[in-house]
């Protein structure tokens, strides 16, 4: 009997009810692996590699969340097949987001042999992209190395592509952006996916540095190069030999040891303190910044020859504020990274966290929210992560409400809040202040998670 050879589906549920089909779709040599967001869709995608992919949508009347829709439009390495209930084709985004990004559709619930023989030609047709040189590029998309980088916005995509395109190349890479934001993480992707990947990439953070150590920290010394000197130290330039030595706050490096890293980089030789050999070291340099260098060369701070030799080529990392849609994928993310940091009850986040998430302007970036998530998942005592569980000040750092529906929930949900408090959280008397019935308070408490805890 001949052998079923079983090939990975990825199934995207992006709908409120169970999969389907699931069985038969296994049976029929297909190792389904299931996703219900973002994410977890891109991890199946890092860790399988499918040619072809399952989304069922919800009998939706708005749009999508945009996470979902960029990850359609930009996850172009397989075939996507979806399943719609029949209402859905009336949708105008979903039909659009079909028609550009998807190979087929079936209608809800499908039958059984149609939607295999329809899975069996989108795989046909992965193949033949897949054995075109110029598809192969585009399967660059998504890989483990990017694993940290999460995001599916607009920013988060040019980012991915940029890195792609500079990490073919040996040049030297300025990596700006606000602290937070994942300079570090950009860089080790693109070590990852250069020539370098298999030699050491090697990280200093030229700030945290003691400042008469920098230069035996950089470039090493021989033993009884000074006092404490009891043996030879390879610096850390050295040790990056072959691969890429990542300089991060090069804004801090003191004038008088830039014009060593200006000499290495002109020559690719070093001197360890202590000697006048000179060691070819072969290394990509890659340094990365939070504050202004053009200012700093103006100000006298940094030099400018060293700018220039270090600004070959540029890649900027987004702020959080900046990444639309990027924010509710990231604490998700984070909430599944982190699970067993979590108190048993905890399940997720609630909608007015969520709400205030979105609205708060992070001046932290990825790295305050991982804190303000991780904290929240320890102080919370129900089962949703509300906004006093994050800790954020709201009248710090809010940012600007794009939408009237999002303010008109703001401003609800804390009139709600401030007659409970006036109120001592009689909701009799709330709801006398707010002008509408004990019932609909009771709503309105319920859909903002303002119910008081059990």
């Amino acid at each position: 009997m001949h052998e079923i050879e079983y090939r990975h589906l990825l199934y995207f549920n992006t709908s409120s009810t169970p999969p389907i089909l699931v069985g038969e779709i296994n049976g029929a040599g297909w190792h389904v692996k299931l996703a219900e967001d973002v994410p977890s869709a891109q991890n199946i995608l890092y860790k399988y590699t499918p040619r072809v992919a399952i989304a069922q949508f919800d009998d939706a009347n708005g749009r999508l969340p945009v996470p979902i829709e960029n990850f359609f439009r930009n996850v172009d390495q397989i075939e996507w097949v979806a399943l719609i209930p029949k209402k859905a084709i009336n949708n105008h985004h979903i039909k659009q987001i079909i028609s550009e990004s998807f190979y087929d559709f079936h209608t809800l619930p499908p039958e059984t042999e149609k939607l295999l023989a329809t899975l069996g030609h989108a795989e046909g047709m992965a193949l033949m992209k897949r054995d075109n040189p110029a598809a192969r590029q585009l399967q660059l998309e998504l890989q483990p190395s990017e694993d940290e980088m999460v995001g599916a916005s607009p920013q988060m995509l040019d980012l991915f592509k940029n890195i792609r395109k500079v990490a073919s190349v040996d040049a030297p890479v300025l990596i700006t952006g606000e602290s937070g934001t994942g300079k570090e993480l950009a860089a080790l992707a693109l070590h990852e996916r250069s020539a370098r990947h298999h030699k050491p990439f090697v990280a200093v953070n030229c700030g945290s540095l003691p400042s008469g150590l920098i230069q035996s920290e950089l470039f090493g010394h021989e033993k009884g190069a000074f006092t404490g000197a009891s043996q030879r130290k390879i610096g850390r330039i050295e040790a990056a030999s072959g691969g890429t030595i990542f300089l991060d706050e090069i804004g801090d490096l003191p004038l008088e040891l830039q014009v060593n890293l200006l000499r290495f980089l002109q020559e690719k030789t070093i001197e360890r303190l202590g000697s006048t050999e000179k060691i070819h070291v072969d290394v990509r340099v890659l340094a990365a910044t939070h504050i202004d260098l053009e200012a700093a060369v103006k100000e006298g701070r940094f030099r400018e020859d060293l700018y220039y030799r270090l600004h070959v080529l540029k890649i900027k990392t987004p702020a959080l504020r900046d990444r639309e849609g990027d924010i509710e994928v990231l604490a998700k993310y984070f909430f599944d990274k982190f699970f067993n940091e979590k108190r048993r009850n905890v399940k997720g986040f609630s909608p007015s966290a969520l709400q205030l998430m979105n609205h708060y302007a992070w001046p932290g970036n990825v790295r305050e929210l991982i804190s303000r998530v991780r904290r929240a998942m320890v102080m919370c005592e129900r089962r949703l992560i509300a906004p006093e569980d994050l800790d954020l000040d709201r009248r710090n750092g809010e940012r600007h409400i794009t939408t009237l529906e999002s303010a008109r929930n703001t401003a609800e949900m804390e009139a709600i809040r401030n007659a409970l408090h006036k109120n001592n959280s009689n909701l009799t008397l709330a709801s006398r202040m707010l002008g509408v019935s004990r019932a609909t308070l009771y709503r309105l408490m319920e859909k903002y998670d303002l119910m008081p805890k059990s």
